[in-house]
């Protein structure tokens, strides 16, 4: 018989308290950071600008935000926004996590494989974990294999965009970090700081990736002790 609580769920505990520690050090390193003015006196909107500029991307638009940590890049809408805090604030965090929704422009341009592979398999991904814990719970009540199967095979979609997420980020703050080095917008006591930023921001996402695994490892578990 299927629980909603099982002592399988014991195996998400480290997940978890990685999630939580994650969010503790991204709240508290953007609010260290964010309290640091860059010595260029840039805020994070002009810093995207130059880096797009230089990039022969400087007609892309940069919204404003009033969402907390709304930082992010779409690539339908080839757009860019900035949260309140990011957008008009001339401090280290502010200048990193600008550079580093700006990599994930770069990235787009230069066609970067695995964000062209996630941005095309979101669809799917998006659509897989919406249907994957009715099918799963379903295929308990009504004692259907065959549904329990499924909505493990959709899970585990979107466990694979949740992974390949990974390169994309770290590989969108290696961007960031070069750019604003090579242009001399950091000084070499700053650079630590917005390593930090954008190091903290990638621990979140290396939290989810082991929750996905961790869950369909268990989702794994359960179907096979029934």
């Amino acid at each position: 018989m299927f629980y909603f609580y099982d002592p399988t769920f014991l195996i998400l505990i480290p997940a978890l308290l990685l999630t939580i520690y994650a969010q503790y050090k991204v709240h508290s390193t953007a609010k260290k950071f964010s309290d640091v003015k860059n010595s260029s006196g840039l805020t994070g909107k002009e810093v995207a600008q130059k880096i797009l500029q230089q990039e022969g991307l400087g007609d892309m638009p940069i919204n404003k935000s009033t969402k907390k940590l709304g930082d992010h890049y779409d690539p339908k809408k080839r757009e860019l926004t900035l949260s309140e805090e990011v957008y008009g604030k001339a401090s280290i965090a502010a200048l990193g996590i600008a550079a580093h929704e700006v990599g994930h422009a770069i990235q787009h341009e230069k066609k970067y494989p695995f964000l062209v592979f996630r941005t095309a398999f979101y669809p799917l991904a998006s659509f897989s974990s919406y249907l994957a814990p009715f099918l799963f719970i379903a295929g308990f009540i009504f004692a259907l294999q065959s549904l329990i199967q499924i909505g493990i095979v959709l899970f585990a979609a979107s466990v694979v965009f949740t992974v390949i997420t990974l390169p994309v980020e770290f590989n969108a703050s290696k961007r960031a970090v070069a750019k604003v080095t090579n242009m001399g917008i950091v000084t070499t006591e700053e650079i630590g700081g917005v390593k930090k930023v954008l190091n903290a921001a990638a621990l979140t996402y290396v939290a989810a990736a082991l929750v996905a695994l961790l869950q369909l490892i268990r989702l794994v578990l359960i179907a096979g002790r029934e």
